[in-house]
């Protein structure tokens, strides 16, 4: 039981380092073109994790290998446009929020590809998460997505097209081993971007470069290592909820660290969103209590 509960406190922390993760981007955007930005610090991370993981990776087959590269460029494409809108939104806490449809996407994906049809917990939770979409885009008292909005849409669906693939290769390949390649090929792709698309500036200021050593170490290596030895000790079900506090963390922290201003059908929005993915996430446990009732009231 401690075990289970110190797992849980460990993804606990997970998501917050994810959230804050957001406001160590955003600043260090500032100064860093995004695209550069994301390449340096996969690149980076894929480079410490490299030590931890060497051994086994030598032993994996290339066409492995090469699977593994491509879910890296999928990620790269994802977060390259997560961090374009990341760039040009005045709001993070909906951005959060969008970009954590990524997990209801997911079945729908693998309805497409695998035919694997979607259980009833997805289609309850779509039209709720759809809604708060709809909300989310009220904008002067009328319904249009933002740029940044589409962008992040974008980049949630693309996140869950790679989420769905990576399920099925992290089977056959190690984790760390997985992870470091997927970071490298993700490094490399917006490196390629930024090298085609972007200007770096003469100079980077000394806090620019603490804000991105913040994304690298605690945000992105740290992160990953306490997420999945958190999850290597707790229950899927618990593991799924919990990682849905990410956004709520961006929100708090975008609002503490920019004073943003949250309308109220933005913050009905995110709470429909919140909702859709609670209600897929414990389906189980809410058709079970209901099943248990039924056999009490009989």
């Amino acid at each position: 039981m401690l075990k289970t509960r110190s797992a849980d406190l460990l993804l606990v922390l997970a998501t917050l380092l994810a959230g804050i993760g957001w406001i160590f981007s955003k600043e260090t955007i500032h100064e860093m073109p995004p695209f550069a930005f994301i390449g340096l610090r996969f690149t980076v991370s894929a480079f410490i994790l490299l030590p931890i993981c060497f051994k086994n990776m030598i032993k994996v087959p290339k066409t492995q290998l090469s699977i593994g590269a491509f879910i890296g460029i999928l990620q790269g494409t994802s977060l390259s446009l997560w961090i374009y809108a990341v760039s040009i939104t005045t709001e993070l806490g909906s951005g959060a929020f969008i970009m954590s449809l990524s997990m209801l996407f997911v079945p729908l994906c693998s309805w497409l590809i695998f035919r694997n049809k979607p259980s009833t917990a997805f289609w309850f939770s779509l039209p709720i998460a759809a809604l708060g979409l709809l909300l989310l885009s009220i904008n002067g008292g009328g319904w249009s997505l933002q740029g940044s909005q589409l962008i992040f849409l974008c980049s949630a669906l693309i996140l869950s097209f790679q989420f769905l693939t990576n399920s099925h290769v992290s089977k056959w390949i190690p984790t760390a081993v997985l992870t470091c390649i997927q970071f490298f090929f993700t490094g490399m792709f917006a490196l390629f971007l930024s090298k085609i698309t972007e200007i770096w500036p003469d100079q980077i200021s000394v806090s620019t470069w603490c804000w991105f050593f913040a994304s690298v170490l605690p945000a992105t290596c740290a992160r990953f290592f306490i997420q999945i030895t958190g999850q290597k000790n707790t229950t899927s079900a618990n593991a799924a909820l919990i990682m849905i506090l990410e956004p709520v963390w961006t929100v708090v922290f975008s609002v503490l660290w920019y004073e943003e201003q949250t309308s109220a059908s933005k913050i009905m929005g995110c709470s429909l969103i919140l909702s859709s993915l609670l209600l897929y996430r414990g389906w189980s446990k809410i058709a079970s209590i209901i099943s248990n009732r039924k056999t009490i009231t009989s």
